[in-house]
């Protein structure tokens, strides 16, 4: 059996792999690191502060957290990384990246005030982890495509975990369709799935004859043409029992739709994400433009801001892509 490699030998960057050919940037500067002691003279500032922000005399929010209650700012701040990656503008990526950078270095503060864990045996699990399951570039193992990594990444990490099932270790708290997605390509790689995609148009539109089942006690709900111009008409709640019923009903809509997405290999969030933005834009050009005239959009006619929102959807339509 060959001896394990040196760290150091297993990091050395290799000169003769080939870069993707759709690299946005200069393509032999992949995988290099920045100047080490700029490297190091930034993060052990970063560090530093986190420590006295924690210490006797700092930060009494920072004092008062726990491993608990920092949870709701670690996914407040990763979903606005998200947001900023989405536009596409490096100074908020660069911010919101160093926001969910503190997220990590303030958890290992606190687990070193607590007398835990730091960041070093954070550093070092996480650098073990990537180095095992990535054989293809520190071992012999062979992988030429993503889809073969990310087999051997499941394969890898099965032999990790000691778990039951194979959604074990899916996040709890993962956003549902984004879950919804997760959970049916987990059942998919073990042969759980439609054979071929179009069938899940056939299974949504059986989803939703049952949800039509359930709110209007018919296989189709009635016919009401999308419109403006109707008169408006009050809500009423459902009862307990119907509504409990039309939730769980809705709830297959929607799980048939992440499947949808995943089948197509769409993000089911991203794209959710994306219909409210533009909803968002649009209706603050609304705003903006009713405004303008002095008046407020709670008074203007229906029909009115629909001419307006979809002069605002044309306007859109014109530029460029």
């Amino acid at each position: 059996m060959n001896s394990p490699q040196p760290l150091n030998d297993l990091l050395t960057p290799a000169t003769d792999q080939p870069k993707p050919a759709d690299s946005p940037g200069s393509q032999a500067s992949w995988g290099e690191l920045p100047p080490l002691a700029e490297l190091t003279e930034s993060l052990l500032s970063l560090c530093k502060v986190v420590a006295k922000l924690r210490g006797p005399g700092g930060c009494p929010w920072d004092r008062a957290q726990t491993l608990s209650t920092i949870v709701p700012h670690t996914i407040e701040e990763t979903f606005e990384l998200i947001e900023a990656i989405e536009t596409g503008k490096d100074e908020e990526i660069v911010e919101e990246l160093g926001d969910v950078l503190l997220q990590v270095l303030l958890d290992s503060q606190i687990g070193a005030d607590e007398q835990r864990f730091n960041l070093v045996d954070v550093a070092s699990v996480l650098t073990a982890k990537l180095i095992r399951r990535h054989p293809h570039v520190f071992g012999d193992v062979e992988a030429a495509t993503p889809a073969e990594v990310s087999r051997n990444w499941a394969a890898i990490k099965s032999t990790e975990k000691d778990r039951m099932s194979m959604f074990d270790g899916l996040p709890v708290e993962l956003p549902a369709l984004a879950k919804a997605a997760r959970l049916s390509a987990k059942a998919a790689t073990h042969g759980y799935d439609f054979p071929q995609r179009e069938m899940l148009f056939d299974k949504l539109t059986e989803e939703l004859r049952e949800l039509s089942v359930e709110l209007f006690e018919a296989e189709a709900p009635p016919f009401v043409p999308a419109g403006v111009s109707a008169k408006p008409t009050i809500d009423a709640p459902l009862p307990a029992e119907q509504h409990a019923r039309a939730t769980s009903e809705l709830g297959d809509v929607l799980f048939v739709v992440a499947n949808i997405a995943r089948r197509y290999g769409i993000d089911p969030e991203a794209a959710l994400r994306a219909s409210n933005r533009k909803f968002e834009r649009r209706v603050r050009a609304i705003e903006t433009a009713i405004g303008s005239q002095g008046r407020a959009m709670r008074d203007v006619a229906l029909t009115e801001l629909e001419e307006v929102y979809q002069a605002v959807k044309r306007g859109e339509q014109l530029l460029p892509r």
